[in-house]
This record gives structure tokens, C-alpha cells and sequence, in this order.
């Protein structure tokens, strides 16, 4: 009789260490939203006041008064990277019970847009180089310097460009997560489809047509930034349907 008792309670014990996926969306939540204010504080504040489009000269001179600022910015996006990796592990976690395999499709798409961004961020170091009073620079005139370093700045908005390729790849696979979960919204499920559409226009744009990206540019990421920052807060302030979630959850437990 003990042996059965037993094996009642362990189930019981094991089911009440785990984690609640309330607890995953919650913190996913906090990851989001951390990521969206420093891109937007890189963007709009850290960087949009120092580059001046198409003046090499005057954006070189911008950055060389303010290399804090610019230093700032970079830092920020290394963080709003650092959160992308637990962030994309919270949402395989939450969604891989719709679908383990393409929950894991969407952490790899978004992972490889990650070290695809961090990999361009090296190109924003490259103007703190140009404006130093290093020795070796004397090889170079003034106008060369800005001009190496208005291009490593290009070089990095087409480095962005290339990552959010992945991103929208993961942001399609993620809407469609959503759509079929059952624990969130449909809704957010079609806007991050709408999203990741958006992400891929204007990546392929920037790539082929660089003046039909100019004209369809900031526009064409408007519903991509509306519908990240809806799942952000819904996952802040709702999070998922636990009970509909230990359900799917189970299904999938019982195919395995």
C-alpha cells in the first residue's frame, strides 16, 4: 500500500517543481520589453542625432564630439542581444507545445539573426578608430577618414538588414505558433506573421531596390514594431492561458 502511495505522489511532486509557463511569459515579457526601449533608444536617440545622411564630414565630427553617446548606443545593442537568446528559449519553451519542431526552427532563425547583428555591430566601432589621433591614421587625409567611416556606418545598416532576414523567417514561423496554440491571442499570432513580412520587404528591398527601400522606409516596419510591442505586453500583463497550455503540454507529453 505504501509502494502505491508512492507512486501517486511522485507525479504530483515532480508536477509542482516545475516552472509555471506564466512565470516563462512573464520574464519574457520584462526580456521584450528591455529589447525594444534600447533599440529604440539606440536608433532614435543614441545615433539618429549624430548621422547625418549622406555628410561623411559632418556625421564624423558629430560622433568624434560625442563617443560616449555613440559607445552608449552600441552597448545598448549588445544588450537588446544578450536578451534576444533567453527570450527566443522562453518562447520555445511556451510554444513547443504546438509544435516542438518548429518552435525550434523559430530559436534557431532568431539566433543566427543575433550573432548576424553582433557580428555588424563591429562596423560602428570602426568611426571611434578614424577619429582618434592615432599615428598610423596620418596615412589617410581627414577626408578619407570620414569618408571609411560614413561607409563602415552603411556597412552596418546593411549588416542590420541581412539579420532581419532571420528575424522575419522567425517571426512568420512564430506568428503561425501563436495562431495555433490556443493559450494566446490569435490576433498577435497574425500581426507577428504581418511582422515577419514586413521585416523580410524591407530587407530585400534594402538589397535590391535601395531607393524603393529609402521611400517605403521607416512605413514598412510600423506593423512590425506594433505587433512586437503588443506580444510584449501581453505577454507583461496576460501572459498565457495556463490551464489550456498544461493541456497542449500534455498531448504532446502522451505522443512522445
Amino acid at each position: 500500500m505504501k509502494t502505491v502511495d508512492f507512486a501517486m505522489e511522485k507525479p504530483m511532486a515532480t508536477h509542482s517543481s516545475e516552472t509555471s509557463p506564466q512565470v516563462y511569459a512573464r520574464i519574457g515579457g520584462v526580456l521584450y520589453l528591455i529589447i525594444i526601449a534600447a533599440g529604440v533608444f539606440g536608433e532614435f536617440f543614441a545615433r539618429d542625432g549624430l548621422i547625418v545622411s549622406g555628410d561623411a564630414t559632418a556625421t564624423a565630427n558629430h560622433i568624434a564630439a560625442s563617443p560616449l553617446l555613440w559607445r552608449i548606443g552600441i552597448a545598448g545593442d549588445l544588450l537588446m542581444h544578450v536578451c534576444d537568446v533567453p527570450l527566443m528559449l522562453i518562447f520555445f519553451v511556451l510554444l513547443r507545445p504546438v509544435n516542438r519542431n518548429l518552435a525550434l526552427l523559430a530559436l534557431l532563425f532568431t539566433l543566427t539573426q543575433s550573432a548576424v547583428l553582433v557580428a555588424s555591430k563591429l562596423n560602428m566601432l570602426t568611426p571611434l578608430f578614424l577619429s582618434s589621433d592615432a599615428s598610423y591614421l596620418k596615412a589617410f587625409t581627414p577626408e578619407q577618414l570620414n569618408a571609411l567611416s560614413y561607409v563602415s556606418i552603411r556597412m552596418d545598416a546593411f549588416g542590420f538588414g541581412f539579420g532581419l532576414i532571420f528575424f522575419g523567417c522567425a517571426c512568420l514561423v512564430l506568428g503561425y505558433l501563436i495562431v495555433k496554440s490556443g493559450y494566446f491571442p490569435k490576433i498577435l499570432g497574425v500581426m507577428m506573421q504581418i511582422a515577419g513580412i514586413c521585416y523580410l520587404t524591407n530587407s530585400f528591398a534594402l538589397i535590391l531596390s535601395p531607393a524603393f527601400a529609402k521611400m517605403i522606409f521607416p512605413a514598412v516596419l510600423l506593423p512590425s514594431f506594433i505587433a512586437e510591442l503588443s506580444l510584449c505586453l501581453w505577454l507583461l500583463f496576460k501572459g498565457v492561458d495556463v490551464a489550456r497550455w498544461h493541456e497542449a503540454n500534455a498531448r504532446t507529453v502522451a505522443a512522445i
